[in-house]
This record gives structure tokens, C-alpha cells and sequence, in this order.
């Protein structure tokens, strides 16, 4: 009985080794950057990981300035939470905070993931089958999916968005949208939905889907352009949609949408540059593009600022910086709404780490740091 007493010591001393060994501390970059004071405490990145290789991971960049300089920590996850598994999901979606929590979906997994907006201490797991964008109103998250694996084909099912409760993390509905639908926004209760047709072979779904947020159901939809990716609303009651196009004939753009006499939303205009990501702040959306030239055989980046007013278009304070024209692959930009700087997410090869690029309101380069693989989706924690 003695000894048996001490080979269970003995076996639990091992497995405390064990689970001690698989704590993954994050790693800490100094900026060298002094912070300045404001709101905003600072900012999450989710990096997506290429798909298949179960490497989406979450950063943070401490702008507090609690041990003097900007500090960037990558990966936090598997160190905030070292019971759950160290890998976060295949492929990071999107990212945003809502109250005192943050929410990410990880695509290819399958699920949401909630977690602590202060600390990132998961509390809850959402089970929704390839979902991809997140939004929030009246204390419920909105989720966009496409419900079926990653196939592609025309033999597809349409896709959905889910209604969660905010405070349960219970999906208490969902309704039937277009194909693939991917970046939705809420404006003046009615949620909207880009629908990509990702997965389909042809360009035949081209449309923004309305639902009514007091019946949930879909109420109407606009055609826009094929392959439609992102979806913003802002303070003037229009909606800011971009196609990526069909990748040879049809370029990609960016569409305005607003209501009519008739109070239904509408194509009202477009604006002639490629847009990969955009940041609206007050009247000013900023935005990066990356589009295939045929001429050169290469991408082409282009980044500028649209007055939203009357979509005319100036040139971006990147465009005379030497630092951005050593970025390869802008994936994702974030603006500063308190200070006016902002920040570009490369990432490079899509295969390895990529890279946070600081700048100053006049594009003036800051600072770099290294991120996880493929760092496109951000969000400011303010106090």
C-alpha cells in the first residue's frame, strides 16, 4: 500500500512536469517607441496562420506605457491560457472587441473563441461551421458563415449568419444569406451582408444582402459586384463595399451604397482604385490595395484616402514612404480615431512571419516588428 502510495507521487509530480513544460511564454519586442498618452491601452492582432497548418495566433501591443517604452508580445494566447491547447485554430478570421470581451473567429475550425478583452483568458467557445465575420448589436454577435467545408465548386449551399447572446455565448438563430457570405455591418437596424461567392467558379453571385434585425429575416438585397469581401457603414448612413473581382477582367473596386427615396439601399457610386482593407475614421476612409498587373508580372500596391463626403480620392501620406514601398503583401491597416497614426499588417510570403509597420499621421515610418504568420485583423483596447 506504501508503495503505492509513493509510485502515485511520483506520477503526479511527472504529469506537473509535464503540464509545466507546455506553457509557451509569449515573446516580447521592445518598440523603443515612448508612449503617448491616451484612451487606447492597446491593440490585438490576430495573425490567420496559413490554412492547414493550425497557426493562427493572437498578439498584443502593450501602448499603456506601464514599463516606459511600446512593447509588442506575440502569441499571448497559449502563455494567458496554458490548460487549453497551445495552438489557437486553423486560419484567425477576424477579431473585435465588444464591451469586456474579445471575440475571434477561427475560420477552418470551425468555432468563435471568446475571451477576456484585458487579459485574453478564454471563456467560451461558439461552435459555428466556417464562420468568418463577426458584428455586434444590442447585446448579440452577429456571425457571417459559410456553413459548408472549404470546397470549391458550383454545387455550394448558400451561407448564414448566426445570432448569439452576448452574455450566454447561445446561438439563438440564424438565417439563410447568398453564397459565402464574408464582412457584415449593422446601420439603422437592419444588418448587411457581403456575399463573395468565394467558392463558386463563376461570378454569378454579386450581391449585399439586408436583414431586418427585428424579425431576422432577410428583407431585400442590392447587386454590387462579384466576389464582394469587405463591408463598412459609416456616420452618414452609407455602406462601403469592395469586390476583389474576377481576377482577370473585372478588376477589384470599391462601391458606395445608400438609401434611396424609396428608403431601400442602392448602388450610388463607385470609386476606381483596388482596396484590399480599409479603416474609416470621421470622414476619412484610408485604405491598402494589392492587385495583380499583367504588365509586370507582380502585385501592385497602392494605398490613399478618400474623403467619404463626395468619394474623391487624395494621395496617401504612405505614398511617400521608402518604408512602404518595403512592404510586400499589405494585408490589413488599422487607424488610430484619438492620434490620427495607423498601422499596415504585411504578410510577406503568407508562409512565415509576418510584420506590424508603424506610422505617424504624415507617413512618416516609425517602427516594425515582427508578428505571427499572416498578421490582417486588429482592434484598439481602450481604457
Amino acid at each position: 500500500m506504501k508503495n503505492l502510495f509513493y509510485a502515485l507521487l511520483v506520477m503526479l509530480a511527472v504529469a506537473s512536469c509535464r503540464e509545466d513544460e507546455l506553457v509557451a511564454m509569449s515573446d516580447t519586442q521592445d518598440t523603443g517607441a515612448s508612449p503617448a498618452p491616451s484612451e487606447i491601452v492597446g491593440m490585438y492582432v490576430l495573425c490567420e496562420g496559413n490554412m492547414g497548418t493550425n497557426k493562427a495566433s493572437v498578439d498584443y501591443l502593450d501602448l499603456s506605457g506601464q514599463d516606459g517604452t511600446v512593447k509588442y508580445h506575440r502569441n499571448i494566447f497559449p502563455e494567458r491560457n496554458p490548460s487549453e491547447v497551445k495552438e489557437l485554430g486553423d486560419v484567425g478570421n477576424d477579431l473585435k472587441i465588444y464591451g469586456s470581451r474579445l471575440w475571434m473567429t477561427i475560420n477552418c475550425s470551425n468555432m468563435v473563441v471568446v475571451a477576456t478583452a484585458d487579459s485574453c483568458k478564454k471563456i467560451a467557445k461558439i461552435d459555428i461551421p466556417n464562420c468568418r465575420y463577426l458584428a455586434f448589436y444590442g447585446g448579440f454577435a452577429y456571425v457571417s458563415s459559410y456553413v459548408g467545408p472549404v470546397a470549391v465548386g458550383t454545387n455550394v449551399q448558400r451561407g448564414r449568419v448566426y445570432k448569439v447572446d452576448t452574455l450566454t455565448f447561445e446561438k439563438v438563430d440564424s438565417v439563410t444569406v447568398g453564397y459565402q457570405p464574408d464582412e457584415i455591418a449593422v446601420l439603422d437596424g437592419k444588418l448587411y451582408v457581403a456575399n463573395s461567392g468565394g467558392y463558386l467558379l463563376d461570378s454569378s453571385e454579386r450581391t449585399v444582402s439586408s436583414i431586418d434585425l427585428a424579425s431576422f429575416e432577410v428583407d431585400g438585397s442590392v447587386d454590387v459586384a462579384p466576389n464582394l469581401h469587405r463591408l463598412r457603414a459609416d456616420r452618414h448612413g452609407r455602406l462601403w463595399a469592395t469586390s476583389r473581382g474576377d481576377y482577370w477582367g473585372t478588376p477589384s473596386r470599391l462601391y458606395v451604397l445608400e438609401r434611396g427615396q424609396d428608403g431601400l439601399m442602392a448602388l450610388a457610386d463607385s470609386v476606381d482604385v483596388p482596396v484590399s482593407d480599409l479603416c474609416i475614421v470621421g470622414d476619412s476612409l484610408y485604405y491598402i490595395g494589392v492587385e495583380w498587373s499583367y504588365e509586370t508580372n507582380s502585385n501592385k500596391m497602392s494605398s490613399g484616402i478618400i474623403d467619404i463626403r463626395d468619394c474623391s480620392v487624395a494621395a496617401s501620406p504612405l505614398s511617400a514612404s521608402a518604408e512602404f514601398g518595403d512592404v510586400t503583401l499589405p494585408y490589413g491597416i488599422i487607424v488610430n480615431p484619438i492620434g490620427g497614426d495607423f498601422y499596415v499588417m504585411d504578410a510577406k510570403d503568407y508562409l512565415s512571419s509576418g510584420k506590424l509597420n508603424h506610422f505617424l499621421p504624415d507617413g512618416t515610418f516609425d517602427w516594425g516588428v515582427w508578428t505571427g504568420d499572416i498578421p490582417g485583423h486588429a482592434a484598439f483596447l481602450f481604457k
